[in-house]
């Protein structure tokens, strides 16, 4: 994978990324139960699901599909940028087993970080969408970034 470096002033509203698709496992929703604790029955027990919940399969977990999205979009952060945080979540509809998922990254806002005069920040909302072209989750992830000739 090559690195870009790319600083704060290297930034513009509007930008959009687009990610490839990946499709979500059975190996990655009981990964996910087994690192979170959560085995709740709409991520783990399909009966119960389709025939109780009426759900039309199990659900991938939330912070899973959180996970998935902001990791197709990691190779794209670099050198001079790192994750402030996220605001905004929703889970729009639910993601099941087999769905397939892309993610659309677009900065939203540039602007000075206000306690530290060597970065910015820079966020940019993200919106994870599935193979029918339906929104399943949206957010805004924060990013602080180094200033050309502060590093």
């Amino acid at each position: 994978m090559q690195v870009i470096d790319r600083y704060f002033e290297d930034f513009a509203v509007g930008e959009i990324r687009r990610t490839l698709g990946r499709t979500v496992t059975e190996a990655d929703v009981v990964l996910h139960a087994g690192q979170s604790g959560d085995f709740f029955p709409h991520h783990m027990d399909e009966r119960w699901c389709v025939e109780e919940a009426g759900l039309g399969g199990r659900i991938a977990h939330g912070t899973l599909i959180i996970a998935i999205a902001v990791g197709m979009t990691a190779g794209d952060v670099n050198p001079q940028a790192m994750s402030y945080g996220y605001d905004r979540i929703r889970f729009i509809k639910p993601v099941l087993i087999g769905d397939t998922i892309t993610v659309t990254a677009q900065i939203t806002e540039v602007t000075d970080h206000p306690r530290r005069p060597e970065l910015g920040r820079v966020d940019e909302l993200v919106t994870v969408t599935n193979q029918r072209g339906d929104t399943v989750l949206s957010l805004v992830h924060l990013y602080v970034v180094t200033k050309r000739g502060s590093e």
